[in-house]
């Protein structure tokens, strides 16, 4: 159906397409957050009844087991499918997120359903890296960003919209209704992707073992290392909002779905704002993108006790850290020379450990009593640490430009 149309018709709806499936992506991984308490009640009562607290730390598992899934399946499905044609892999790729999130949904047990988030997040990196591929393709040179920025756009909107909107119907019905919905959204995310992303060849010499090379370039390691480290901070403070908004804030649990909206708003246009600023001066974005980020969690933490300020500064969270995404997406391709569909996939093993490692030292601060800011101020430091490697990536790539450079 996609070559009835103008080039103009094609491009719009195959970044259409391929946004409604990062929407359900979005939707996926974040609506977990806003249903902490809800899930920790109903799957696991009897630590429910003796330590809430601790029931809540340890359903935060489920947001870890998601992230992981995500940093195996990125690099390993990203490089074992580069030689397929690129349009059929983001066709299985939404089918395989269609099925694994009805899992979610219809699974008993928290252990099995750990088990499905675990799953569901395999495909998640792939098909993001494939997908900013094709975006980007696309769009066409010099616009690199802006397509991954494109791709992106369906994650954010899912934080306007997809997330509250699954959290109030979680809290309102029960919460296995918000993975009903998701599964819903990647089934037309597949009837899309099949219906209008025009045929897209893959790279018919590239196998796993020669994707796996990347890992040779000290610059990648490094790039990952920004991502995962830098980011944590962000996911830290988002694993655990509900709680912040209701036992901080001293809100009604209705509030959650509306900071959980302001957070998606901040992180839409942070994320259209980064894909220019980083197509303009990447390097800088990135730098700067990281000392605001740790300045806004750090006031945050400090003014949290007070709704409206809470609501201010989860906007400016949403902003600053959506801003970074396509920054680092863009600069991990970048440095990642001819092994591009591995490095766009694993630049969401990077964030997603990063979710991993937030999420998982979040709940070490609430188990051990510090309260529920405390994982904002763990934010903060993940994020200076993440700067720090930001810094040395950069001076380092500098030194060899000056040092190759004629005299």
């Amino acid at each position: 159906m996609s070559t009835s149309l103008p080039a103009r018709g094609v491009a719009l709806w195959a970044l259409l397409s391929l946004a409604v499936g990062s929407f359900g992506i979005g939707m996926t991984e974040f609506v977990v957050m806003g249903l902490l308490p809800d899930i920790a009640q109903e799957m696991l009562p009897g630590e429910w009844a003796t330590d809430p607290d601790a029931a809540i730390a340890q359903t935060g598992w489920l947001i870890s087991l998601y992230a992981l899934g995500v940093v195996v399946g990125a690099p390993t499905i990203a490089g074992s499918v580069a030689r397929f044609p690129r349009h059929r892999v983001m066709i299985i790729l939404a089918a395989a997120l269609t099925f694994f999130n009805a899992l979610t949904f219809l699974l008993p047990t928290f252990e099995l359903v750990a088990a499905s988030r675990f799953l569901a997040g395999l495909p998640h990196g792939a098909y993001f890296g494939i997908g900013a591929l094709v975006a980007a393709d696309v769009l066409g040179p010099g616009m690199r960003a802006k397509g991954v920025a494109f791709v992106l756009t369906g994650l954010t909107l899912a934080n306007v919209v997809g997330v509250p909107l699954g959290t109030a119907l979680g809290q309102e019905v029960g919460w296995r209704a918000a993975f009903m919905l998701v599964a819903g959204i990647f089934l037309i995310a597949t009837v899309l992707i099949t219906l209008f992303v025009p045929q897209h060849a893959g790279s018919p010499g590239r196998t796993l073992r020669a994707e796996l090379r990347v890992f040779r370039i000290g610059q990648v390691w490094l790039a990952l290392a920004v991502g995962a480290i830098g980011f944590g901070g962000f996911f830290a403070v988002y694993s655990y909002i509900a709680p912040v908004v209701t036992e901080v804030a001293g809100s009604p649990e209705w509030a959650v779905p509306i900071v959980l909206m302001v957070m998606g708003v901040g992180m839409t246009v942070g994320n259209l704002i980064g894909g220019h600023l980083a197509d303009v001066h990447l390097a800088r974005t990135l730098l700067w993108g990281y000392v605001a980020l740790a300045a806004v969690l750090a006031l945050l933490a400090a003014t949290a006790s007070s709704i409206y300020a809470l609501g201010f500064f989860v906007f400016a969270v949403g902003f600053v850290s959506s801003g970074l995404s396509p920054t680092i997406q863009t600069r991990l391709m970048d440095v990642a020379g001819d092994n591009q569909s591995i490095a766009a996939a694993l630049n969401h093993s990077a964030l997603n450990l990063g979710n991993s490692v937030g999420a998982f030292l979040g709940g070490v601060v609430i188990a051990a009593g510090w309260g529920f800011l405390a994982p904002a101020w763990v934010g903060v430091a993940l994020a200076l640490c993440g700067l720090g490697l930001a810094v040395v990536s950069v001076a380092t790539e500098r030194r060899r430009d000056a040092s190759m450079a004629p005299a």
